[in-house]
């Protein structure tokens, strides 16, 4: 016996030499790590605390003491994180940048030092660190465009707005924007965006309702998820990772006809109907998206309501944000699941906004915030966003969020099933903060203050957006180089008419002009005027408003400067944002053209959009001599808009929206272009592998294939009618058929991935091979021909290749029809990497325990001395079987890739069933040996 113990010590001893953990990459390795710390800060969290990191709060003001409300939210109440934004005076037009980045340190620094403020710039003093120091959430919505979509217009780079991204269709530059704001924002110490919008706008405009305008990035469902990606992932790089994206406005609201803040708005399209368009891009940003720096990290719930949204169109939902069972049905989605199982988090909408207020208080009796919010989280957001949130009851915000967080946690101590729902989005947001900074040390939440020096000086990305997005509505160039043959002259009379906008940085900050009455006049003297070319002459120029147009049209005779400036002017250049119903001086442009045609004979009228496209319809269009829309009113675009009137730049960018006032059709113009050529490569059998950039063959020698083998067919990039590669999924056929036998043609389909589409072909019938390809409406192609020599035929094997970003390759085998079989599996191989002490602890653990069950089975059936042989070779067992596994796992690291840890556990227990089923031969040789002596 002393002889076995001494084994099984040494086995123990070799045991450790192979901590191995098999089938786990670094991803894996630093996953678990923060699941780890996520538990162990779980478990010493109070019922408060837990509560707390549920709130996103929002605050008025910008400087506070340990007496002031937010101030005892964050330290005594423990929110979660805040909010900041223009309307609650958090910023200052004064020293904007220096502000906002005190005031964010001292947010995180009352968090992290308890009721003493920090005074001190130096972060390094030595601090006691509170027993459950967890860093909040600062978070900005920034949309771009400037006011009123940025919550800050000073001292930052004023980035264009989406639509204006979406109008050059171009990637790179998305993210370029992405990688500033991510920049500039995690500089001044925010780590959430609420943003991008991921919205499709379907139906972008009503005539007299409201609409997202342009804080989208269009109207083509992929192409906004392929933007939304591009911008996520520039964000995430910019900000160095340490600022979470929140895409919105889940599950889309490009199809309805008002805004979010105001009204809960109802969208008649069901599930189905809404995975086409709406929910395209939230899928792309998800569980579809090719990896982590682009994939968001939750998603914004709107308050909208459905009907029809399970089939029945007589069925309404509640607005999605409180509705759990649409809410459960999204998040089952495969995108979705995936996504959530991963750690995405559901961040409500204001549950203060006046959309809420409206739906569920509309008689102004009945409205319990505490009600409401336990109804948020319930139906399945996380993070539950408060701006404004009062009870009638009460006298402020304040009052009501401590009476909501005194709700919830006596309901989280009263109700184990809302412990637990509560519970599950704390651990959700404890992860995202973990991932956001690795280590809870308040060097690296707060950020250097030395990065304030890159905030603001980027504008090159605006004027590189605006120069590839303007786009001429009307009349097209070849029209309009006959209407316009030169720019205003010196001796000509130029007129500006301007939709002037303002704001305020806060209330007591002096108003500022956004787009003032003559910004564009200013533009122009400044690029073309004495000095600068000499091209205008000052005092030939005049600029007026648009309210000073709806006045002259009330009344003509109470303007008469403005009827002779008018009358008098060769060039009218009309500059309008966003018409509003509500704002009749808004409306101007559309009722001086209805009203006043007699003054536009023999007059160059000229407008620009700064805006969305759609507002003008076909006849207010007929009646201007040219029409662009630039999408962004920052100065760079306004620059570019005088460039356009002076000719000395043309408009190369291309609608991302559908404009029924010209015709123009998005989904139309996204089809393949029928003009176009389908380029044909061939690939040689070595080189059929599913990567980009093959070779074309010589075609004028018709290469020759052996019987068997196997070729590649791949198309080249095919375009839409705006000469941009067609979203993916567009639908090709392989048109195959062997020229001298007469066959019929075989037709395989295919789907794109980045333009290009991709099939192989194993040869199996002799003769002339030829190939062609067709993307309906386009079905011109280039022919290969393609020579088998040998006398013998089979059938033919069609595989669909994937592109580079997929990771399964479906097999289709061509008989009389065409049937898929099983994918084939890429695996990728990750590294082995050597796990912690904890992994082979457990694997003596679980022989062990299995060594003391042998032992507490088998002593009342067998002798003592045999049940203790017994669970010792069944210890000797498991362990030798551990050992063999990880020798071979090092040896053959290739190998063992495909076994997971349950794989090896597996093993393990075998190993000890067999030493088991040794010791009990062992034993019944030794009975029958006693019986014969």
């Amino acid at each position: 016996m002393r002889i076995i113990y001494r084994i099984c010590i040494l086995l123990i001893l070799i045991s450790m030499l192979f901590p191995l953990r098999i089938g786990y990459s670094a991803a894996d390795e630093q996953i678990n790590d923060v699941e780890i710390k996520v538990q162990d800060l779980f478990q010493k969290m109070t019922p408060e605390e837990k509560i707390g990191q549920l709130f996103l709060v929002a605050f008025r003001g910008r400087e506070f003491t340990e007496k002031s409300e937010i101030f005892d939210l964050i330290v005594n109440r423990h929110v979660g994180g805040v909010v900041l934004n223009l309307a609650n005076d958090n910023f200052t037009s004064l020293n904007t940048i220096e502000n906002i980045y005190q005031l964010t340190k001292t947010l995180q620094q009352i968090e992290w030092e308890g009721p003493i403020v920090f005074e001190s710039d130096d972060t390094s003093t030595s601090i006691t660190q509170p027993y459950n120091y967890i860093p909040i959430f600062i978070a900005i919505s920034q949309e771009g465009d400037s006011y009123p979509y940025n919550s800050i217009i000073n001292g930052v780079t004023t980035l264009p707005s989406q639509l204006a991204i979406g109008a050059t269709w171009d990637l790179n530059l998305a993210e370029e924007v992405g990688n500033v704001l991510g920049e500039e924002l995690s500089a001044l110490g925010f780590n959430i965006l609420l943003g991008p919008s991921l919205d499709v706008l379907d139906f972008p405009y009503v005539e007299g309702g409201d609409d997202l305008g342009a804080r989208t990035f269009g109207g083509d469902p992929f192409w906004v998820g392929e933007l939304g990606k591009a911008y996520i992932k520039g964000v995430h790089s910019g900000s160095n990772n340490q600022m979470a994206v929140i895409s919105k406005h889940f599950p889309g609201r490009g199809s309805s006809d008002r805004l979010p803040e105001n009204e809960v708005a109802t969208v008649r399209k069901s599930l189905e109907q809404l995975k086409q368009i709406e929910l395209a891009p939230f899928f792309s940003v998800t569980g579809n998206s090719p990896n982590e720096e682009s994939t968001t990290d939750g998603l914004l719930m709107s308050h909208i309501r459905y009907q029809g949204f399970q089939g029945n169109i007589r069925s309404t939902t509640r607005p999605v944000s409180f509705d759990q069972s649409a809410q459960e049905q999204l998040m089952s989605l495969p995108a979705f699941e995936s996504w959530r199982n991963s750690g995405g988090i559901i961040v409500s909408d204001n549950l203060g906004s006046n959309a809420v207020r409206k739906f569920f208080n509309p008689t102004g009796e009945g409205f319990d915030p505490r009600q409401i919010s336990r109804n948020a989280l319930i139906s399945g957001n996380d993070l539950l966003l408060l701006d404004l949130y009062v009870d009638t009851s009460d006298l402020d915000p304040y009052s009501t969020t401590i009476r909501v967080l005194e709700f919830f946690t006596q309901k989280y101590l009263e109700d184990p099933a809302f412990a637990q729902r509560v519970n599950s989005s704390v651990k959700r947001i404890l992860k995202l903060k973990y991932e956001l900074y690795g280590e809870f040390e308040i060097e690296k939440i707060i950020p250097n203050k030395e990065n304030l020096e890159k905030v603001g000086n980027n504008q090159q990305i605006n004027f590189d957006i605006s120069s590839n997005s303007v786009v001429l509505m009307s009349p097209d160039l070849v029209e309009l180089s006959v209407i316009l043959p030169e720019p205003p002259q010196r001796d000509e009379r130029i007129l500006f008419i301007t939709d002037t906008i303002s704001a305020r940085q806060c209330t007591e900050c002096p108003s500022q002009l956004i787009f003032g009455v003559s910004t564009f006049q200013d533009a122009v003297l400044r690029l073309y005027g004495p000095g600068a070319g000499d091209q205008v002459t000052p005092t030939r120029m005049s600029s007026y408003t648009f309210a000073d147009l709806n006045r002259y049209l009330v009344d003509p005779q109470s303007f008469s400067v403005l009827d002779s400036e008018l009358r008098n002017a060769n060039w009218i250049v009309f500059s309008f944002i966003k018409p509003n119903f509500e704002n009749q001086d808004s409306m101007a442009l559309q009722k001086f053209l209805a009203d006043r045609p007699d003054l536009l004979n023999n007059k160059k009228v000229i407008a620009f959009g700064f805006n969305a496209p759609y507002y003008l319809d076909a006849t207010d269009i007929s009646k201007l001599t040219a029409y662009y829309v630039l999408f962004s009113k920052t100065a760079e675009f306004i620059d570019t808009a005088t460039r356009l009137l002076f000719q000395e730049i043309s408009a190369d960018g291309v609608l991302p929206v559908s404009v029924p006032g010209i015709g123009y059709d998005l989904i139309s113009r996204t089809a393949p272009n029928p003009n176009q050529i389908i380029s044909l490569f061939l690939k040689t059998p070595q080189e059929i592998s599913p990567v980009v950039g093959v070779p074309q063959l010589d075609f004028s020698n018709i290469p020759k294939v052996a019987l068997g083998e196997t070729i590649g067919l791949e198309t080249g990039v095919i375009v839409d009618y705006n000469m941009n590669p067609v979203p993916d999924g567009t639908i090709v056929r392989f048109l195959i058929s062997y020229v001298e036998k007469g066959t019929n043609i075989q037709q395989v389909e295919a789907i794109t991935q980045k333009g290009i589409a991709k099939v192989t072909y194993r040869v199996q019938n002799t003769g002339l091979l030829e190939i062609r390809a067709v993307s309906d409406p386009a079905y011109n192609s280039e022919v290969i021909q393609i020579e088998i020599p040998e006398p013998e035929g089979a059938e033919a094997t069609i595989v669909v290749l994937s592109t580079p970003e997929m990771t399964e390759t479906p097999t289709l085998t061509l008989t009389a029809t065409l049937t898929p079989t099983e994918p084939v599996v890429i695996i990728k191989e990750n590294p082995t990497i050597l796990p912690r002490f904890s992994d082979w602890i457990a694997m003596v653990l679980i022989v062990t325990m299995m060594s003391v069950g042998v032992f507490f089975f088998s002593k009342t059936r067998i002798p003592i001395r045999w049940s203790t042989r017994w669970a010792i070779l069944a210890f000797i067992g498991g362990m030798l079987a551990y050992i063999l596994i990880s020798f071979q796992s090092i040896m053959r690291a290739k190998w063992t890739l495909t076994l997971k840890p349950i794989d090896l556990m597996a093993v393990t227990f075998l190993g000890a069933i067999i030493g088991c089923f040794i010791g009990w031969i062992w034993y019944v040789r030794g009975r029958v040996e006693l019986r014969k002596s």
